[in-house]
């Protein structure tokens, strides 16, 4: 089976880049973060569903109810590993990568979500 990215230092940087961006995580990457990804390179992990499985994982832990106990920062990619399982069993329509990146986006920018109406009524009758 053909690598989703024939290039391997290409997909590890991708990966890396993405991983350093997600909340909670390290300011560097490790070289174990490295082999984490090159493993999923090796294991033809598509990039997109490796981009939702970082996405996907932050998002569960930042929208986490607040009366539970904080969890611990991210401290390595392999925290990861699990989502990308669930995602190779479990696929996501292609469509809701968009929605995750603006997801994590209006979170992590603190901006408010939109005003949604809750009924069908006006008050400017």
């Amino acid at each position: 089976m053909t690598p989703p990215n024939s290039d391997p230092s290409a997909y590890v940087a991708a990966i890396i880049s993405w991983y350093l961006e997600m909340p909670e995580t390290p300011i560097s990457a490790t070289l174990q973060d490295h082999r984490q990804a090159r493993r999923w390179h090796d294991q033809s992990v598509p990039l997109n569903l490796a981009e939702s499985a970082l996405l996907l994982a932050s998002l569960r832990r930042l929208i986490r109810p607040a009366e539970l106990p904080p969890l611990s920062p991210i401290r390595s990619l392999a925290y990861f590993q699990p989502v990308v399982d669930e995602l190779r069993v479990h696929p996501m329509p292609a469509q809701y990568l968009d929605y995750l990146r603006l997801k994590l986006n209006r979170i992590a920018t603190g901006a408010a979500p939109a005003q949604v109406q809750k009924t069908t009524f006006s008050d400017d009758r």
